[in-house]
């Protein structure tokens, strides 16, 4: 098995969240999402975005706009919904828990028989 795998299926796992998360203050395009992700150490390329922001949009948790660019063409910036931000909550709720889990499992001493 190659840790490569496993560790981009962890990064894929948390992916919406991070998006969602990324937008919860300020609307943001493309580029914005992809630095702030990379920043972070999360290696997204915009092949994967692309899709999963129409996904979070079809189901109603972004919306976005046009806006005018001082260099070069308009750009798409996303927002959440009110449904968006919601979700945003419940998913925040959820990884407190699978956090907390995870940390209690991998950091345990001892393990029971």
């Amino acid at each position: 098995m190659k840790i490569e795998n496993t560790k981009a299926q962890m990064r894929k796992g948390v992916l919406e969240y991070c998006i969602l998360s990324i937008l919860k203050e300020d609307d943001a395009y493309v580029a914005e999402i992809l630095e702030t992700l990379k920043d972070a150490k999360m290696l997204v390329v915009e092949g994967t975005i692309y899709p999963l922001l129409t996904r979070l949009k079809n189901a109603g948790l972004l919306s976005y706009r046009w806006e005018e660019s001082t260099s070069g063409p308009p750009r798409k910036y996303y927002g959440l919904t009110e449904t968006g931000k919601i979700f945003l909550e419940e998913l925040t709720g959820t990884w407190e828990d699978l956090k907390n889990a995870v940390n209690m499992v991998t950091n345990s001493k001892t393990k029971k028989s």
